[in-house]
């Protein structure tokens, strides 16, 4: 009983010879002759050949180096906005505050300095 999906085959099933990959974690198992996948239950591998991987590897080792200056422009781009972003809003909200502390409670009165102190005295 060989339950195959469209493209792959789940774990437990009769597959021929070949290496077979889980593309949601990595694994890969190399079946010498017809044998069954071993794995967890849910895991479903695709028969790829090994002439489409060596040539895969390469091709997307490109893209990255393409793509690499264009993450770090973004990147720099994101800090950077970030940076802005919260210099105005700490600005915004430096201006609009105004000093309330409903948790203080100056009953006695606020300090005063030692100048307003002598000032009184005198």
């Amino acid at each position: 009983m060989e339950m195959k999906t469209n493209l792959g085959h789940k774990s437990g099933t009769t597959v021929e010879k070949g290496t077979y990959w889980d593309l949601a974690n990595g694994q890969r198992i190399d079946v010498e002759q017809e044998g069954i996948l071993n794995g967890e239950a849910s895991a479903t591998y695709y028969r790829i050949p090994t002439g489409i991987m060596l040539i895969a590897g390469p091709v997307i080792g490109l893209f990255y180096v393409i793509s690499l200056p264009f993450i770090a422009i973004a990147t720099v781009a994101t800090l950077a906005a970030g940076k802005v972003v919260n210099g105005l809003l700490s600005l915004v909200g430096t201006s609009l505050s105004f000093e309330w502390r409903p948790l203080e409670a100056y009953l006695a009165g606020k300090k005063k300095s030692k100048k307003e102190s002598k000032k009184e005295s005198k």
